[in-house]
């Protein structure tokens, strides 16, 4: 398969998957959040999410794929580091903020900034036509996030922290998803990269999760914990694996912008399953984003 993958790189056919990846990854990435920011605490949830997906990726790291090259322990050290710091803010963002407010501010954040690290790292760039659609999906996105805001009943005295770690979380979605861009376009076998990113990523976060859970006055069961956990590490390797083989096919901007479209997915399950509230103004934002990275595909 990987040779397959490979051979579509660069052309029509490639940058046509890589546009089902990306929105497959979009859709998964707003499920993957509404799961972090479920039930249980998110920190356990993501520990369990973790502790998931690297039990998944082991054997395929020690016994399927390829070896990894020399190179690539450097490169993996560096994707262990942006997204533990990534997952930690995140966690903590969850924790003072509503789902609906810093999911769109984080997601809005990032795609701006990845951009800018393609044309830097990669010497990709968009043209007039798709910086306007840019500039469309971003007023969609933090437009949902200002409408939720204003009308936002719970948790307003934490607020301005969880909208400056969001932020933050934001430019680590834009360093992560660069880095890893390049991360899987150094080895000639993609699925090395996935494999054995998923199996370290997956190490750390249980670990805190853990030391949380122990310290808590009334800790959850841990039997609901990691159903939930296991659900999400599907999800998470679907996800992130879609969206990072999308950055190897074609440009990582464009990836990046399509993937944005999970705030559309993500207001949906809010309403849907977290009760969450959506009307005609919001709908008129999610149609924004939509139109932004349509306008982004289109334009390129």
């Amino acid at each position: 398969m990987s040779d397959w993958l490979i051979s579509l790189e660069g052309t029509a056919s490639g940058h046509h998957l890589a546009l089902a990846l990306a929105v497959m990854a979009a859709i998964l990435h707003a499920a993957f959040g509404a799961i972090q920011k479920g039930r249980h605490d998110p920190w356990l949830t993501r520990g369990a999410v973790d502790i998931s997906y690297a039990v998944m990726a082991a054997p395929f790291a020690l016994f399927v794929v390829p070896w990894p090259e020399p190179h690539m322990w450097l490169l993996f050290a560096g994707a262990w580091a942006l997204h533990t710091v990534y997952k930690i803010l995140q966690a903590m963002a969850y924790s003072r903020g509503a789902f609906t407010v810093v999911y769109p501010v984080v997601r809005g954040t990032g795609p701006l900034f990845t951009v800018i690290g393609a044309y830097l790292i990669f010497g990709e760039t968009f043209n007039l036509v798709q910086w306007l659609g840019v500039a469309v999906l971003l007023s969609g996105i933090f437009g949902l996030a200002v409408y939720n805001l204003m009308f936002l009943d719970s948790a307003r005295d934490t607020l301005p922290a969880a909208l400056t770690l969001a932020f933050i979380t934001g430019l680590l979605v834009a360093a992560y998803t660069t880095f890893d861009a390049y991360g899987i376009r150094a080895t000639a076998n993609p699925f090395t990269f996935l494999a054995w990113f998923f199996f370290i990523d997956g190490l750390t976060m249980p670990i805190i999760a853990a030391i949380r859970w122990r310290r808590m006055a009334a800790p959850p069961t841990l039997g609901p914990l990691m159903l939930r956990g296991g659900i999400g590490g599907v999800v998470a390797l679907m996800s992130f694996g879609a969206i990072m083989l999308a950055t190897r096919l074609d440009n990582v901007g464009e990836a990046a912008v399509l993937r944005e479209t999970s705030a559309v997915f993500a207001a949906l399950i809010g309403w849907l399953f977290l009760g969450e509230t959506v009307g005609p103004r919001r709908t008129a934002l999610m149609a924004l984003i939509a139109a932004g990275a349509v306008i982004v595909e289109m334009g390129g």
